[in-house]
């Protein structure tokens, strides 16, 4: 538990532009579907793929990461060419309305991927820590268990060599995460962030923000199938 008055390590908050462009996307959308329940997506009056188009919201960042079997890559190498949907998590998360409800998302739009491989060819899944100093290769490979070496559909399990390292793609995608300190300025395991899942086009184009009102592994799909139409039109 964390002690009264504890006091925020590090704080990195949404770009403006981009939470104003994504709230604007969202009344839109409402306003033209009506109100789904609270917290939850109603999935009858999703649009079918390729029945609309999704806006450029802003340039995916870039940086070093690491995969699973601790190779360094720059971020935009393993996104270039591929649809991708994005997920901060870190493996000792328990909020039942953070980590473990985007991994729900994840797991069921892998189960969808892998009953069709032709959408699965041309996208893939990232998983990428927000606690580097736990989560080594080493251990986002054992929390991705089989799904890493699963060529089927490919999804990335990825980590940073340190904060430092990790902090220009929280504030390149606009990821809230705080770092709760004790009364004694110790910082504590506890990591408060607001739940966020990026779909990320062949271009490294972020096209669509997740967040818990609105993630739906339907929606993801539907948006992977739009991208996939709209990558199939612009090629010869």
């Amino acid at each position: 538990m964390i002690e009264r008055g504890a006091a925020r390590l590090w704080r990195l908050r949404a770009p403006l532009a981009l939470l104003a462009l994504h709230a604007g996307a969202r009344a839109a959308s409402d306003a033209a579907t009506g109100p789904a329940p609270r917290g939850r997506v109603d999935v009858s009056k999703l649009p079918a793929p390729g029945r609309y188009r999704l806006a450029r919201i802003m340039r995916a960042p870039d940086g070093t990461v690491l995969e699973s079997d601790g190779r360094a890559h720059r971020l935009h190498r393993l996104l270039a060419g591929r649809l991708t949907v994005v997920s901060f998590m870190y493996t000792y998360c328990r909020d039942p309305e953070g980590c473990p409800k985007a991994w729900a998302a994840m797991e069921a739009l892998h189960a969808v991927l892998l009953a069709q491989p032709e959408l699965a060819a041309v996208s893939q899944l990232v998983s990428l820590s927000f606690d580097p100093s736990n989560d080594t290769p080493q251990q986002m490979r054992h929390y991705g268990g089989e799904r890493v070496a699963d060529a089927r559909v490919r999804w990335r399990f990825l980590t940073t060599a340190s904060v430092p390292a990790l902090l220009p793609l929280l504030d390149g995608f606009g990821q809230d995460v705080t770092v709760e300190t004790d009364a004694r300025g110790r910082p504590t395991r506890t990591l408060n962030h607001m739940l966020k899942l990026f779909l990320v086009d062949e271009a490294l184009q972020v096209r669509e923000v997740y967040s818990v009102a609105t993630l739906s592994h339907e929606a993801m799909v539907n948006d992977l199938r739009t991208l996939a139409m709209e990558r199939a039109a612009a090629r010869p």
